[in-house]
């Protein structure tokens, strides 16, 4: 895509010049290359993630908590570093670009993470299957690698599903609603990539060994960046439009001077451009919404505006730039509500897997094990089942109560998927205290497992992954529909941050009632042996902070205004 590529209102690329173009490139032809990018992408890093947790206890030699903090550490970060690629991305590369460049640091990310789980000399030293130790050498390889990954992974998050989106025209109605079934696609790509590495790629590291376990997602993502750079003559791209933390700061700036200046009851005296397009390369105009309007300040003209040509944006903007500011505004209370979601969503790879940890392993009456952190096989089941029967039964079926064209508008999804998150925690405190009540009748502290079958695991891990379908994909799409045009990354990237936080909120609430149960000698909640734990407290906690994001999700809700491009009905 050239520098001579003629864009649309909305920023896309104009089919270079020839609008018969059009049907040579985006829509569902475009697709496949960035689905098959992202499902490989996200078997590399569920393939080297999922098992973490267990790496850094039986390899690496580190106390549960320490384990279990560590990998929420590390995984927050994977959700921080795409504000970095979102900004790039945004203001200076474009999606496409950005997404090669942080791709091949990825690999080299993956590439020192199988060097140090494989090299002599790199890997940790062990005396039997599970007595190792890493010096400290070994050590900070193990985490510059891992910090390369997230920090390569910055770049593709918060770019690859606003990149699938781009294909679709907002301006052709027909290509607008398939758009909505992207996101679920997308969603189901991930976790197709999912499925393998929780299945494969966990049995490989338990019972093959490290260096195949890692070296094989390295090696699926080097196949992402291949799947990705074949599609390159079939993407549409949108045009960068600036940094656009220079354009929020100029609206708050404009606004504090004029901060006694009087709004016009007429909005159409704000501040405007004659073109028929934004001012915001990539970006279509935005109509005046009522709500944060002492932010109008910015758009209202005064004589000193124009004293000196070019009229600067840091006293006066136009219409289009205080909706974008608004509209990132409007969209920090849902944002939100998503980190306890997130909070939830990360103990399938923490504190599941050291609960599943405890439980008889094995399949039947055989003697096959499936590894704890395998169990996460059955969240992605959940996934890949109730995301078809989301796209084509309940979407139709709600469409003719609803009347909306999504079946359900994304604030709605979102909330039915908060909703059944809290049965997870349940579902999961539940089992914990039936697993301590027959280790306490039958004397099972010492155990190497509880003779109770793993698979009890399953319903808690089965809701979360219909809880996903409905949240994570929601914001997804929410977060893409009602970011300005311009600034569609950021706002992926922003949606993303819950996760981050969400990670970082599981690691302090961990510390916490660590510092807290452990006081007068106690074992606490989290021991390193949990027989002699109460891991259904933490899980209650969590049910309950839920119960009470639902609460404040539903409130915010109930007020949120939606925002709304010039010439459109939304």
């Amino acid at each position: 895509m050239g520098e001579d590529d003629v864009y649309t209102k909305d920023g896309t690329v104009d089919y270079k010049g020839d609008p018969a173009n059009k049907e040579k490139t985006g829509t569902w032809k475009a697709c496949p290359f960035i689905l098959g990018n992202e499902c490989c992408e996200r078997l590399a890093y569920y393939g080297m993630s999922t098992n973490l947790v267990l790496y850094f206890k039986l390899r690496l030699h580190q106390h549960s908590t320490t384990a279990s903090n560590n990998v929420s550490n590390w995984g927050g970060t994977c959700y921080i570093t795409p504000l970095i690629g979102a900004f790039i991305a945004d203001a200076y590369l474009g999606r496409y670009w950005t997404i090669a460049c942080f791709s091949i640091i990825y690999v080299f990310g993956m590439t020192l993470l199988t060097l140090s789980a494989s090299v002599t000399g790199l890997k940790p030293s062990c005396t039997g299957k599970d007595n190792c130790h890493a010096t400290n050498i070994q050590s900070a390889v193990c985490f510059i690698a891992l910090y390369l990954i997230a920090l390569g992974t910055g770049g593709i998050k918060p770019c690859v599903s606003s990149y699938g989106a781009d294909q679709f025209d907002d301006a052709d109605e027909a290509e607008k609603k398939r758009k909505g079934s992207f996101f679920n696609w997308f969603y189901f790509s991930i976790n197709i990539g999912a499925l393998i590495a929780s299945s494969v790629l966990v049995y490989i590291q338990d019972n093959v060994g490290w260096g195949l376990g890692f070296g094989i997602p390295a090696a699926t993502m080097a196949i992402a960046v291949c799947t990705f750079f074949s599609g390159t003559r079939l993407y549409r791209n949108q045009k960068p439009g600036g940094s656009p933390l220079t354009r929020l700061c100029q609206v708050v700036v404009a606004s504090f001077k004029k901060y006694r200046v009087e709004v016009p009851a007429d909005k159409s005296l704000l501040y405007e451009t004659a073109d028929a397009e934004s001012s915001i390369k990539g970006s279509r105009k935005l109509d005046h919404t009522q709500d944060l309007s002492f932010f109008d300040k910015a758009a209202v003209e005064t004589q000193t505006d124009h004293i000196k040509e070019p009229v600067t944006p840091w006293r006066l903007c136009t219409v289009t730039q205080v909706e974008e500011l608004k509209a990132i505004i409007r969209l920090l209370p849902v944002w939100a509500t998503g980190i306890i979601f997130a909070t939830v969503y990360n103990q399938m790879s923490t504190l599941f897997v050291l609960q599943g940890y405890t439980m008889d392993p094995h399949v039947g009456n055989s003697s096959f094990k499936i590894p704890a952190a395998s169990l996460a096989i059955f969240d992605t089941l959940s996934v890949l089942f109730w995301v078809p029967i989301y796209d084509r039964i309940i979407i139709p079926v709600a469409r003719r109560f609803t009347g909306h064209k999504s079946g359900l508008t994304q604030l709605q999804r979102m909330g039915i998927g908060l909703f059944i998150s809290i049965f997870a925690m349940i579902s999961a405190a539940i089992l914990e205290v039936v697993r301590l009540k027959m280790v306490r009748r039958h004397d099972y502290y010492n155990y190497e497992y509880v003779p109770m079958s793993i698979f009890w695991q399953v319903p808690q891990y089965f809701l979360i992954g219909c809880a996903e379908v409905f949240t994570f994909i929601g914001q997804l799409e929410f977060f893409y529909e009602q970011a300005p045009d311009a600034m569609r990354s950021m706002c992926s990237a922003l949606q993303l941050t819950t996760n981050a936080l969400g990670n970082y909120l599981s690691s302090l609430l961990v510390t916490i009632v660590t510092r807290i149960s452990t006081r007068h000698g106690k074992l606490g909640w989290i021991p390193d042996n949990l027989n002699y734990g109460h891991l259904q407290y933490f899980f209650w906690l969590l049910a309950v902070l839920s119960v009470i994001n639902l609460g404040a999700f539903l409130l915010i809700a109930r007020w949120y205004t939606y925002k709304k491009a010039v010439g459109t009905l939304r």
